[in-house]
């Protein structure tokens, strides 16, 4: 086969096509290089898709989470993966972030720290960065609008009061909840995270806009510093 420049899908015996499979036994029986193999759709020269798909996710052992921390850029870089694949499995991720928090298109209301958890964990899990978000809430707990506050370093988010509440008082929320990651995976909150919610909570009782819960968000866990007594 080596007059052969892209090895597809088509060349795999039928019974170990992905789509082939898919159509028979549905998306769950396939592995996540079978799926990721029609994402791409084709091979290179030396690989099938399924063979070159397998090679992109042992690249790390997180696997997936390898995967959907990469940007655009890195994806080029690997060996096999051009523009138009890359901007597949781009597409393909940024999809599933979108359809995990799908409900946002109307107003959804939280009655709960996981209401928030299953709205912004698969956005928020793999970020490189700590980012800081304000849920802005109406009086009946009803989400208004989520803004992104601060965008730290590695280590530390920089958040001030004035920028937290400066949309709260824009769009005039009764009340917010702040949300923000841990890049290392693990959401327990450290030292800086404790103060700076004891102090947004302080100025949200001068402003009149209560702070309900400052939530952490790890590698699919979460801290709420609510149900932890901080708050």
């Amino acid at each position: 086969m080596g007059g052969v420049e892209n090895y597809t899908i088509k060349d795999l015996p039928e019974e170990e096509r992905p789509r082939e499979k898919l159509f028979k036994f549905g998306p769950k029986a396939l592995s996540n290089s079978e799926l990721l193999a029609i994402i791409i759709r084709t091979g290179n020269r030396k690989y099938t898709a399924v063979e070159l798909s397998q090679r992109i996710l042992s690249m790390d052992k997180s696997g997936l989470r390898y995967l959907a921390e990469l940007t655009f850029e890195e994806l080029t870089q690997l060996n096999g993966i051009g523009k138009c694949k890359a901007a597949q499995i781009i597409a393909a991720i940024e999809l599933g972030k979108r359809l995990a928090s799908f409900n946002m298109g109307s107003r959804v209301k939280v009655t709960c720290p996981q209401d928030v958890v299953n709205i912004l964990m698969e956005e928020m899990r793999y970020l490189k960065k700590e980012y800081f978000k304000t849920i802005l809430l109406d009086t009946k707990n009803n989400i208004i609008a989520i803004e992104n506050t601060s965008i730290g370093s590695l280590n530390s988010s920089i958040v001030h009061p004035r920028e937290v509440f400066k949309e709260a008082i824009k769009r005039s929320s009764a009340s917010i909840i702040i949300v923000h990651n841990h890049p290392s995976g693990d959401p327990a909150p450290s030292k800086e995270d404790i103060n700076i919610t004891k102090r947004l909570v302080e100025g949200g009782k001068i402003l009149g806009i209560d702070l309900l819960d400052h939530i952490i968000i790890g590698d699919g866990k979460y801290v709420s510093l609510k149900e932890k007594n901080i708050i």
